[in-house]
């Protein structure tokens, strides 16, 4: 399966900036990526947008 970025870029922004779940009436969640390639990828995509890991040290 081919991930597509932009999907990617969309999903992840809507659960950074609190955007709506059209199909469920809420805040969307990570939760709601139920396809484990694009879950992955919105993951990465947050880390690295937010420059946070759990449980990692801030660095200096």
């Amino acid at each position: 399966m081919s991930i597509n970025n932009i999907v990617v870029r969309i999903l992840a922004e809507r659960i950074l900036n609190g955007g709506l779940n059209p199909l469920k009436n809420r805040e969307f969640e990570l939760d709601d990526v139920t396809n484990a390639e694009y879950r992955k990828a919105v993951e990465d995509y947050i880390i690295r947008e937010i420059g946070v890991v759990e449980g990692a040290e801030p660095t200096k």
